[in-house]
């Protein structure tokens, strides 16, 4: 896993800059919210495109205890890079049969396991290895994805964990659960998922499984519902500086700072006639004697094609729009007769302090989350980090 950091001063074609002192910042922030659970970084797909190494590596020094990965093979390449402290956690949960187990048990990482098939295969690693696994038991509570159904399912994976247990092939270290619509305030489902995960939770614990965690609390659930937090929760997108939802206010108002600005020097201006079509399927023609910029950066580098004609870009100090289609490279901006030169900067989203636009524009111009925004920025992109 790569953190494809850039410390040269050189001149480059776009860059992702990641503000490390901001994300520590949000941590605190975060924190501060859940003051009595510990806390989870999850630094899923490369730290949602942050970068996964320096993002965890910087969640750890403002306190954050676990780190959390969605595959093992981003759990592995943590553990393996040596940069985080023995006594820091590392938790993954997206498995599939014949995963690297094996490989999972010798990293003394927490695995997920959501039914009788994944317990099975982790004992089997157990044991060969002659190593207790650190074992997590899902429940589902209402969102339908991974995680063992409560009834006969839950209790037949409660009793074969508990045999392992007392056999020596696992350590029950956690019980945990996933929001469908903690982002939606007041939906009925965060109640209902959170009243049937405490009696999933009492079953298992009235039947002698002592964890170390118990957590349910994802980012919107750590903002806005305390009664969630119980022993650990578990930031992702809001440890970035994102909102998890326009409903529940914006990065501003929820006291969070946007981790990455993502930066492009012009490839080209130059002055065209009106009626000059720009871009494939000439979905943009020039109303009149223009400039026209070009941002070397297209749907290959992640910016997405759903925006054409939409998303915007603070050039010279003014906000502008794409014109017509974003390629795979590349895409034009039209400068309205503005001279910024090749080189100069084009902005297309930050914090927002500089008049800049913000991921949130961006998702609103595609349709789309601010998640998908950042997390989609491509490898081609360097990561430059400020603030390590």
């Amino acid at each position: 896993m790569s953190e494809n950091a850039m410390t040269s001063a050189a001149p480059l074609r776009a860059r992702a800059e990641i503000d490390l002192d901001a994300l520590r910042a949000n941590v605190r922030t975060l924190r501060a919210k859940a003051p009595g659970a510990a806390f989870m970084a999850v630094v899923k797909a490369d730290g949602y495109g942050h970068g996964a190494l320096a993002c965890a590596r910087a969640a750890v020094e403002a306190g954050a205890g676990w780190v959390g990965t969605a595959t093992p093979e981003e759990a592995l390449a943590l553990r393996g890079a040596g940069v985080l402290p023995a006594d820091v956690r590392v938790m993954c949960w997206l498995w599939t049969p014949g995963g690297p187990w094996r490989e999972a048990v010798e990293a003394d990482l927490d695995v997920s396991v959501s039914g009788l098939w994944d317990l099975e295969e982790v004992m089997l690693a157990a044991h060969a290895l002659r190593k207790p696994a650190r074992v997590q038991l899902k429940a589902d509570t209402g969102l339908g994805r991974n995680g063992c159904q409560p009834g006969g399912d839950w209790e037949r994976l409660v009793a074969a964990a508990l045999e392992a247990e007392e056999g020596g092939l696992l350590r029950i270290t956690g019980l945990w659960s996933h929001f469908a619509c903690a982002d939606e305030p007041g939906h009925p489902s965060v109640a209902a998922q959170l009243g049937l995960f405490r009696e999933m939770v009492s079953y298992a614990e009235a039947r002698g499984v002592r964890p170390e965690v118990r957590h349910i609390a994802n980012s919107p659930a750590t903002l806005t519902v305390p009664e969630s937090h119980f022993d650990l929760v578990r930031p992702g997108v809001a440890m970035y500086g994102l909102s998890p939802s326009p409903q529940l206010g914006s990065a501003a108002d929820l006291g969070l700072r946007p981790v990455m600005t993502l930066t492009a020097a012009l490839a080209s201006v130059k002055s065209v006639p009106g009626g000059h079509g720009v871009g494939y399927g000439h979905r943009y023609v020039t109303p009149g004697e223009t400039t026209l910029g070009l941002v070397p950066l297209g749907y290959a580098d992640g910016i997405p094609r759903h925006a054409s004609g939409t998303g915007p870009v603070l050039v010279a100090g003014k906000w502008r729009t794409v014109a017509g289609r974003i390629a795979m490279d590349q895409f034009v901006v039209d400068l309205g007769g503005d001279e910024p030169g090749a080189g100069a900067e084009a902005v297309l989203f930050g914090p927002g302090d500089r008049g800049e636009p913000t991921a949130e524009d961006w998702a609103q111009a595609a349709g789309t989350i601010g998640y998908e925004i950042v997390t989609r920025i491509g490898s081609r992109v360097p990561r430059v980090y400020v603030n390590k």
